[in-house]
């Protein structure tokens, strides 16, 4: 079954060139398009959709005021931003707000088709540019190593870890030898116990307290 994604772009020949993208593989559907976030909001309640690629700026409502408000209402809500800013602090504020990937429009189709898979299957897709500015500043605002809240297993650190890396399920199964279930039910159980709202947010805990593989 086709992936339904909802575009969200201000200038019509941009998206119709991003929706012929993303329709290219066969593998998804663009099941509705928006000019601003005010529209992407109605249109959520017309549509049921697995992703949302958000331009940031559109007119009305920007694609940060829309993330903000679509992960209140729908928390599990995956979102791509895709823009022609290479800012590191739209890319960090995206990021604390919950949208699971920052992509540059001068991206191939090869890279957004890569990075809408990434997203869907819960990884985190960064443009390099954007996270070779992004994760410095992570680094930096934390400026030693936080000590960790809570005390945590081997395991949910290795998971943990690998979220930080960008790591999908699947991906993060095969690495430590997990039933893809077992990753989705530990990767819930971490969220509640860690007190964070999504992948998103664990990826950047995993940053701040400087997690590393032998951790």
């Amino acid at each position: 079954m086709k992936k339904r994604i909802l575009l969200a772009e201000d200038q019509v020949l941009v998206r119709q060139g991003l929706k012929m993208m993303i329709e290219y593989s066969g593998d998804y559907v663009v099941v509705a398009e928006a000019n601003n976030g005010s529209e992407v909001l109605d249109l959520l309640h017309q549509h049921i959709v697995d992703l949302i690629v958000m331009d940031i700026r559109m007119p009305i409502m920007n694609g940060l005021e829309a993330t903000k408000i679509i992960k209140e209402s729908y928390p599990s809500m995956k979102i791509l931003i895709l823009t022609t800013f290479a800012d590191d602090e739209y890319a960090l504020q995206a990021l604390r707000l919950g949208a699971c990937g920052y992509l540059l429009k001068d991206a191939d189709r090869q890279r957004l088709l890569y990075s809408i898979e990434k997203a869907l299957t819960g990884g985190l897709a960064l443009d390099e540019q954007v996270a070779a500015q992004v994760v410095p500043q992570l680094l930096q605002q934390k400026q030693e190593r936080l000590p960790l809240p809570i005390p945590l297993t081997g395991r949910e650190r290795s998971i943990i870890v690998l979220v930080g890396e960008g790591r999908s399920n699947q991906e993060i199964a095969d690495s430590l030898f997990l039933s893809l279930g077992t990753v989705k039910n530990l990767m819930s159980q971490l969220l509640t116990k860690l007190n964070v709202r999504d992948r998103t947010q664990l990826a950047i805990f995993a940053l701040k307290h400087d997690m590393k593989v032998g951790d």
